[in-house]
């Protein structure tokens, strides 16, 4: 499952859903809006995205790590909005029998979801001019599948 949210990100909730008897390893990823970046104090961050297109990709970036790793289940949600310092950005969970596919499908699904899925962040600095510093650009084949 790949969502796209304009709430918080309840990250334990989404993590209780993780859990299964046959899943000896639970992995979780959280990405908080942090208080820095680059040298500059940030104030907080707003994330925009082309919803449609976000979930479609996030979603086969959820089924590729289910074909590439060992894994039971994995999921993925990504706020959008204005987001203040310490908040929950992103969240990945992922369970399977093993630490190792766990841990191995989690950072394919963050890495990936940074690459691959059009989300736009802008960061709002402590005494300098705000601007957007990140858009993630889809590959030529990706967005002709859209």
């Amino acid at each position: 499952m790949f969502e796209i949210t304009t709430h918080p990100i309840e990250a334990a909730a989404l993590g209780g859903h993780m859990h299964s008897s046959s899943c000896g390893a639970v992995v979780t990823f959280e990405g908080r809006v942090r208080d820095h970046n680059e040298g500059q104090s940030v104030l907080s961050l707003s994330y925009e995205a082309f919803e449609k297109l976000a979930v479609k990709e996030g979603a086969k970036i959820i089924e590729e790590a289910a074909q590439r790793f060992a894994i039971n289940k994995a999921c993925c949600v990504h706020r959008i909005g204005h987001l203040q310092i310490g908040d929950v950005a992103i969240w990945v969970g992922v369970c399977a029998g093993h630490r190792h596919a766990a841990f191995q499908a989690c950072e394919y699904v963050i890495e990936q979801v940074k690459s691959r899925v059009p989300i736009w962040k802008k960061e709002f600095y402590e005494g300098a001019t705000s601007h957007w510093i990140r858009m993630n650009v889809l590959s030529a084949t990706a967005s002709e599948r859209f």
